[in-house]
């Protein structure tokens, strides 16, 4: 690693929520169903306990004194599971807590992630006024057909109510999930979807195509997928559309208004520091003589218990392959600086990639950037498969 102090690398929290009313077929992320309340008051205490421990991580990192210090986050975004299965007033409970040991930078992004079924008017304005101020809305579609087939608990109804009721509780900073190739799915389905999602004027679109991942109910009961041409001509159709309305496509599956991308992923994707607290969340932190990656204790059963961490240095190879799969989502690619910042490694180790990159015409180089081509970002895998 080179003597870099990792000073100008940004720090994110990421905070995990594994509660679900109802797990997707399609979902391999760490949630789990439950029949009743959730346990507000013990999350939000083991939530705490786990921050702490991990602000102790980071400073001991970086050698500095056992103190807990109250390191400056740019960005937290709630994810799950459901977050807001949670209270408004239990929300507000949390920000509260990790302002006593965090510091908040002056124009901090705050999102939290919402399944349309588990929200109202009166708690959309709780979270507002709680502070939160990037509201995340898994729409998934507005085909109230494909919705079920998803497994989902919310209606076509449910999302445009939520988005509404958001814009009318102070949001203005809203994004729409929303996922393309599904069962029984036509040209004409995907693209009324995309059109309905840009007619409610969201500030950000996250569209991406469903993957059958290992670990979920599609893997082990595959559905009927559309078939490669219709799958390439909605894809090519709805980024048209897209950029026909303003949506500036930053990343393979993000989209957004001018000045609305996502900071919270935009750190993920250069590679900045995050800590992630909650059962089953990753975090990533940095010193100028390592990475580590840590993981939680995934079971919420066993996290409220005692929250586990793993943690784990990041080999020199393996550091700079997970650079390049991030940041090359990236419309705009990244700088050497910013590898070199971000890794502690030498750009040079990267030529042999990027001449056999640009070879295949899947990079570009433009002075100091590397940027993916169009086709690099379609082929991201064949492109990443290129470094050795």
């Amino acid at each position: 690693m080179s003597s870099n102090q990792y000073m100008n690398v940004p720090l994110s929290l990421y905070i995990h929520f594994p509660w679900c009313v109802k797990k997707c077929p399609y979902c391999d992320f760490n949630s789990h169903e439950t029949s009743g309340a959730v346990p507000e008051a013990a999350y939000l205490d083991a939530l705490e306990t786990d921050l702490i421990d991990d602000i102790k991580r980071l400073s001991a990192l970086n050698k500095q004194s056992t103190k807990i210090e109250k390191p400056e986050i740019q960005t937290i975004f709630m994810g799950g599971g459901t977050p807001s299965l949670f209270s408004a007033n239990a929300i507000q409970d949390l920000l509260n807590r990790l302002k006593q040991h965090l510091t908040f930078a002056i124009n901090i992004e705050i999102t939290i992630e919402a399944n349309p079924g588990t929200l109202s008017f009166e708690k959309l304005a709780g979270y507002y006024q709680a502070g939160i101020n990037r509201l995340s809305l898994g729409g998934q579609s507005f085909n109230n057909q494909h919705l079920n087939l998803l497994g989902r608990i919310h209606s076509s109804s449910d999302i445009t109510t939520a988005f509404e009721n958001a814009s009318r509780a102070g949001f203005k900073n809203i994004n729409l999930d929303l996922m393309h190739g599904l069962s029984q799915q036509t040209i004409s389905n995907a693209i009324n979807d995309l059109q309905q999602a840009i007619e409610l004027q969201p500030t950000h679109i996250s569209w991406y195509q469903l993957t059958i991942e290992p670990n979920t109910r599609f893997y082990n009961e595959p559905p009927r997928l559309p078939t490669d041409d219709t799958l390439w001509e909605i894809y090519q159709t709805g980024l048209n559309l897209l950029a026909q309305h303003g949506f500036h496509r930053y990343e393979v599956s993000a989209f957004s208004q001018s000045g609305q991308q996502a900071k919270h992923n935009v750190n993920y994707w250069l590679f900045g520091d995050y800590i992630g607290i909650g059962a089953g969340a990753h975090g990533k932190l940095s010193s100028a003589e390592a990475i580590i990656r840590t993981a939680k204790t995934r079971s919420p059963k066993d996290y409220l218990k005692q929250q586990k961490c793993k943690s784990s240095i990041i080999d020199e190879k393996s550091l700079s392959l997970e650079f390049l799969m991030n940041a090359l989502r990236l419309n705009e690619g990244f700088t050497k600086r910013i590898y070199e910042q971000r890794t502690g490694l030498n750009a040079s180790r990267l030529e042999n990639f990027l001449t056999a990159g640009m070879t295949k015409g899947l990079l570009q180089q433009k002075h100091d950037k590397i940027i993916p081509t169009a086709l690099g970002i379609q082929y991201l895998n064949d492109l990443l498969m290129l470094f050795d």
